[in-house]
Parts: structure tokens; C-alpha cells; sequence
């Protein structure tokens, strides 16, 4: 017995001695190891130890974990395992993953790892051997596909090179830009330059500038390297605009027998006061039989945007409007955003209608969705509209009137079935002619605001359900386009409701989609003019899921419909425009579409809505720094409103501007970051600053350059 004992312990002490080897190699995946090196390594001083090393380094070269690259030198097989996948760095841990094309787990890729890879790149990664309780990691070898090549940055122009500084943010290495390169670019202007070549990340990418987009600080070029920034486009492609220019109105009377005819109808629209382009208009008359005829018209688009012409190509790479600051930048030529296709009152207009019938208490008992021609009577904006919904006086007073009384019934109904009432604050600047921001205001939804949004509701509903419920058991619904909105993360409701508590507020959290927004609702209800609002609605928003087009329809949690698509404002969103080429293919007997086609259509709205939406943000972010650059050394009081290890950010309570303390700069303690709790906790004296506490600051600096406003605390 003892024997075989002392014959079984040379193999197990083997295999230990080949994990710690592999182990080893693990921790410097690319040097070269002899086997003294690893006995040193490993301890193993005796001549029986030493031929354990030897013996193990055989068999791991046998199952081609180890590789042989001269006599008596060894190193990882790192060519024993690829993956293809995309980059994706994680903000917030400031941890890059690969994303594997498989569908497999993330494989973690430390920074030293990227080589000349930059997050969203297409990359090929070599897998090294996994180690006990670590997360897969692996080492980008090539770079596939780039998500970027293009950088907005600062020109620095040297007598006989340049380079292009870039945000550390988006490009760690500055730009090496040829003087034969520089494309009329001078030194100090903000620039787009693209990387030509890059394949040594010891050294700087070469690339060129493609257009120089003007002088730091004058607001044109500002907002257009934001725009850049994000990828999106600034300006229109002449032969897009050639092309929409082209484009007649076409109402003749042969189009308009093919419509129903609605220009004898009262009509009108309701926009902001800067509005141009008039997606929708609203008509109301009542019927014989003592109904309410209600038509929500929508501007027929795709009457004029004709499929796989350059206009619609280039409208599906914007997929959507962006709305910066002080300017829009529209999905479709302005001959078509502004003029053809807008609802301009006192023209006439081809229009895509759905017309409801509707009793004295706002409900349908009749429907139909139809391509109309009107002529709006009356552009109203939002104030207009609110004028004479509080006084009771003012043009086609009694169609408002009775519009806005069928539109709280149907909000009442909305929020019953349990609709979420997220309606935050907004802020926005007055600008001057220069771009400069002169005043801060807030933009909060008044009845007449809600009066349009619950008939567009109504009419995206009521298109999504006609298409997309079957009308028999077993029917297969056509392939739609529908904009889902998923139920809350546990995790993430749990944890908000959690931080809720020490406001001295509840949270149900559990139980029927309904009793969870109805819990939401109650709470929206009583932060309603406190001074944790603004905070607690923004951390209620960031726990639900965001919103996207599918054509698998899931239905819409806050708006609690089980059908739901955009169908309102084809001007400028393209999943809308899609919607009305569907809708006109199954109103006229046509057969599904491919699923998989309109789906990729779907994902790139939904990623190009993002990207606005940042953008905006961005140019928000701007004028922010830029309006308090005015004001340094001024005091405001805020309210914590964002917790990170490198500082605290704080929302000013006057104007809603948003800047940051860094860590760095609070001198009084060491302190250390608690993620959980959202907070920061002095080492020594156990002083805590976390989300939501009110505190005092000054403005001590602004950088337009980053964007970024620095806070000083003042305590008392």
C-alpha cells in the first residue's frame, strides 16, 4: 500500500506544479521562460524538484498550453485560442470588454492589452489560459474593423509637422497630421482629422485633416464639432438637397380623388414657437349621429421620399433629427422638413390620417387610418393654445376646448391601466444672435402640451393594434415596426428604492406591472416641489429600461400599452417613415416583410436616437459651462445629484446647471468611494457626502474646451 502511494504522489505533485507554471506565464503572457527561471520562480530548489519542472513543462508542451520557441525557452501558446467581437469600455468601472461575435461571455481586456484598438473596434483577441477565479482575459492581435477613424480636435501646427490634440476621453495619443495634410487648417482651430495609419501603439497615429470646422470658442464651430464628436452629420450633401429641391407639392386633383378630402374640416396645429416643421395637425367637428369626429394627420412623407432614392438613403443613415441648444438639424432636406411636407396653415397638404369617432366620453367606437388631404386653419403654439384653454376665449375656442376635455379622459384612462407620469423639468437657454447664452429658463408640459400628446398616443396605439393583434386565434401578425418599452431591472428598482428611504419615501417594488407604476406614480406625486425632485425623478428614470423600435413587440411598459409604435412624426424620425411604408403595403392586401431586414432598420434608429440624444446633452453641457464662465467666484447653493471615485457632482438649485467637485480638492480627509451607497466617506473623520444631501459651492472654474465645470465647497 505504501508503495503505491509513494508511485501516485510524484503524478498529483506534477499536475500542481503545471498550474503554477501556467499561472506563471499567465502573469507575463508574452516573455520567455527557461525552466531554472520557473524552478527559481516556483521555490523548487532540490534535483527532484527540479525534474518536476521538467517533467510538467513537457506535458503542458504535449497538450499545446506551452510553446517551445528556441531550445530550453518557453512561452504561452497564445495562438491556441481567437475570438472575433467588438470593444466595449464601460464608463462608469473604466473597464474594456470584448463583446465575442458567439455570444459568449465578455472576456475582459486589460488596457495594456488594447494595442491600437479603441472602443466599438471590430477586434481579433487572443485568449490566455484561464486562471482560477479570474475573469477569461485575452489580448487584442489585429483590428478587424474600426468603429472611429474620424476625431474632432485642436490644431497644433509646428514649422515642419502638426498634430491634432484630441479629447484623452475619446483618443489617447494626439494625431501626427503631415504639413502636406493639413487642408487649409491653421494653428488653435478646431479640425476633424482621420486616422490614415496607425500600427504601433508606441507611437502617434498618422492621420489628415478633413475639414476645418473654425476658431475654439465661436458657437458655429462648437456646435458643429459636437455633432462631429458623436459622428453625426452637420451639414446636407448638395445633391440630397439638388434632389429634394426637385420635388413638387403634386396636389392636383387626380392625387386628391385618391384621398379622403378633410380641407373643409377644422384643423389646426400646436407647436413649440420656434417650430418649423409641422408633423402632425389635429381636425374636430361634430357628426349627425352626435359622435365626435377626431382626425390626428400626420404629413404623408413617403408620398414624396420615394424608397431607395438618395433622399431616403440619406434619411435612413440620420435616422432622426437632433435637436442641439440653438439649432435643428433635420432628418430631411428643408425644402421637405419646412416646406412641402410641413403643415403649414392655409395650404393645402397630402396627410396620413387616422380618424377616430369618439363619444361624449372619449371613447372609440369607430376607426379608420387613410391618406387625407387638408388645410389647416390655424397655427397655434403651445402658449396660444394654453391661452385659451385657461380663459376660455381665443380662435376655434370651442374645438380646443372640447379637444382638451377628451384628452384629459384619455390621460385619466392612460394613467389608470398604469401609464407612468414622467414628466421631469427641462432646461433651457435664451440665446443671442451670437449663439451666447443670456438667461436660463424651464420648460415644464402645460395642459396644452398634453392635449397633443395624448392624441398622438392615441394614434400610434391605434396603428400598432390594427397591424399587430390578430383578428383570429392563430393568425400570424405581419412584421411591424413597434417601439417597445421593457419593465424595470429588479436590481435597479430595488436599489432606487432603497437610496429613496433616507428622503423618508417608500417603494413597492414587487407584484403586478400596474401596482408597481402605480407606486412609481404615488411617488412622482409626492417629491412633486421638493427639493430632492429633480434628483429623484432622474434616478426613477435611469431604473427603468430605455425605449427602442423591434419588430418583436413586447409592448410598452411606462405608457402600459400592450401595442405601441411611432407613427406621428415622419419628418423627423425614420422608424415613422418605415411605419408608413408598412402601413401602406397591408392597407393595400401586401405580404409580410422579412423580419430580419426591418429589424437591423430598427437597432440603427434606436442607436442613432441615442447619439442625438448625447449630442444634445453635449450642447446642453456647453452652454452651461459657457453661461457660468460668467459668474465664477459666485455662490450657489445645489443638491448632490451624481457620486464617483474621482468626485461629486452638484446640481445648482437656481438654474439647474450641473458642475463637479473633484476629490483632489477636498483637503480636508482622504476619501474613498462607496458605490453602493451612493456616497464618499472620509477615511479619518467619517465625514460622508452622498447623492442627494444639499450642499454650498462656488464656481471656480470653466473649461468650454472639456465642457466641464469645476465647483469649490463651502462649508460652514
Amino acid at each position: 500500500m505504501a508503495k503505491k502511494n509513494r508511485e501516485k504522489a510524484p503524478n498529483m505533485r506534477k499536475n500542481a506544479v503545471g498550474t503554477a507554471i501556467i499561472n506563471l506565464f499567465s502573469e507575463v503572457p508574452n516573455k520567455l521562460l527557461n525552466y531554472k527561471q520557473l524552478s527559481h520562480a516556483l521555490g523548487m530548489r532540490t534535483d527532484a524538484q527540479k525534474q518536476l519542472v521538467v517533467e510538467a513543462l513537457n506535458t503542458l508542451l504535449e497538450q499545446g498550453q506551452l510553446e517551445q520557441v528556441s531550445y530550453g525557452k518557453f512561452r504561452l501558446n497564445l495562438r491556441q485560442n481567437y475570438v472575433t467581437g467588438t470593444l466595449d469600455r464601460q464608463s462608469v468601472a473604466k473597464k474594456t470588454y470584448l463583446i465575442p461575435d458567439d455570444g459568449g461571455e465578455p472576456i475582459f481586456i486589460a488596457e495594456r492589452s488594447m494595442g491600437c484598438a479603441l472602443n466599438g473596434d471590430k477586434v481579433k483577441v487572443l485568449l490566455y489560459p484561464r486562471r482560477q477565479n479570474r475573469d477569461e482575459e485575452g489580448e487584442v492581435v489585429e483590428v478587424l474593423d474600426r468603429a472611429k477613424t474620424e476625431f474632432v480636435g485642436i490644431l497644433e501646427v509646428k514649422p515642419n509637422f502638426a498634430f491634432l490634440n484630441v479629447d484623452r476621453k475619446q483618443l489617447v495619443h494626439d494625431i501626427f497630421i503631415p504639413r502636406d495634410k493639413l487642408n487649409g487648417g491653421k494653428d488653435g482651430q478646431k479640425c476633424i482629422g482621420r486616422i490614415v495609419e496607425w500600427e504601433d501603439k508606441a507611437k502617434n497615429p498618422i492621420g489628415e485633416i478633413i475639414d476645418v470646422l473654425g476658431d475654439v470658442g465661436d458657437n458655429n464651430t462648437e456646435m458643429h464639432a459636437i455633432l462631429a464628436e458623436f459622428g453625426l452629420p452637420y451639414k446636407y450633401p448638395q445633391e440630397v438637397e439638388e434632389a429634394a429641391n426637385k420635388i413638387e407639392a403634386g396636389i392636383t386633383p387626380e392625387e386628391i380623388r385618391k384621398r379622403i378630402d378633410m380641407r373643409d374640416v377644422c384643423t389646426f396645429t400646436i407647436d413649440p414657437r420656434d417650430a418649423k416643421d409641422f408633423d402632425d395637425a389635429i381636425s374636430i367637428r361634430k357628426l349627425d349621429s352626435g359622435l365626435w369626429e377626431v382626425g390626428v394627420h400626420i404629413a404623408d412623407v413617403t408620398h414624396y421620399v420615394t424608397e431607395n432614392s438618395i433622399i431616403e438613403k440619406e434619411a435612413v443613415n440620420r435616422a432622426t433629427s437632433i435637436y442641439l441648444v440653438d439649432r435643428t438639424i433635420p432628418m430631411l432636406p428643408e425644402h421637405l422638413s419646412n416646406g412641402i411636407c410641413s403643415l403649414r396653415p392655409n395650404e393645402e397638404k397630402l396627410t396620413y390620417s387616422v380618424i377616430f369617432h369618439l363619444d361624449e366620453f372619449a371613447e372609440i367606437k369607430d376607426y379608420q387610418i387613410a391618406r387625407t388631404v387638408i388645410n389647416s386653419n390655424r397655427r397655434f403654439t403651445y402658449e396660444e393654445a394654453q391661452t385659451i384653454i385657461e380663459t376660455g376665449e381665443g380662435d376655434y375656442k370651442e374645438e380646443m376646448l372640447k379637444l382638451n376635455e377628451f384628452a384629459k379622459m384619455l390621460r385619466v384612462r392612460r394613467f389608470a391601466k398604469g401609464a407612468i407620469a414622467f414628466e421631469r423639468v427641462e432646461v433651457r437657454f435664451e440665446i443671442d444672435e451670437k449663439g451666447k447664452p443670456v438667461s436660463v429658463f424651464f420648460k415644464e408640459a402645460k395642459e396644452s402640451n398634453k392635449l397633443v400628446e395624448e392624441f398622438m398616443l392615441l394614434a400610434n396605439r391605434t396603428v400598432a393594434t390594427h397591424i399587430g393583434k390578430p383578428q383570429k386565434r392563430g393568425d400570424k401578425p405581419k412584421t411591424f415596426v413597434y417601439r417597445i418599452h421593457d419593465v424595470p431591472n429588479p436590481d435597479k428598482l430595488a436599489n432606487f428604492s432603497a437610496f429613496i428611504k433616507r428622503f423618508g419615501y417608500k417603494l413597492k417594488t414587487t407584484g403586478k406591472n400596474s401596482e408597481v407604476s402605480s407606486a412609481i406614480n404615488h411617488l412622482l406625486d409626492e417629491v412633486e416641489g421638493k427639493k430632492e425632485q429633480n434628483l429623484i425623478e432622474t434616478l426613477a428614470i435611469r431604473s427603468m429600461a430605455k425605449a427602442i423600435y423591434s419588430t418583436d413587440n413586447s409592448g410598452h411598459y411606462g405608457l402600459a400599452f400592450d401595442y405601441y409604435t411611432h407613427f406621428t412624426s415622419p419628418i423627423r424620425r425614420y422608424p415613422d417613415m418605415m411605419v408608413h411604408r408598412l402601413l401602406t403595403r397591408y392597407l393595400a392586401g401586401g405580404r409580410s416583410v422579412d423580419a430580419n431586414e426591418w429589424e437591423l432598420l430598427c437597432k440603427h434608429s434606436s442607436d442613432m436616437e441615442q447619439l442625438a440624444a448625447n449630442a444634445e446633452r453635449s450642447s446642453i453641457k456647453y452652454k452651461q459651462v459657457e453661461y457660468m464662465s460668467e459668474r465664477l467666484g459666485q455662490v450657489y447653493d445645489g443638491v448632490i445629484s451624481g457620486v464617483t471615485e474621482w468626485g461629486i457632482y452638484v446640481e445648482l438649485n437656481e438654474n439647474k446647471c450641473e458642475g463637479m467637485i473633484p476629490i483632489r480638492n477636498l483637503g480636508d480627509d482622504y476619501y474613498t468611494f462607496d458605490e453602493k451607497n451612493y456616497c464618499i466617506i472620509g477615511r479619518h473623520k467619517h465625514k460622508k457626502y452622498q447623492l442627494g444631501d444639499a450642499v454650498t459651492v462656488k464656481i471656480a472654474r470653466a473649461d468650454l474646451v472639456k465642457k466641464q465645470l469645476d465647483l469649490a465647497l463651502i462649508t460652514f
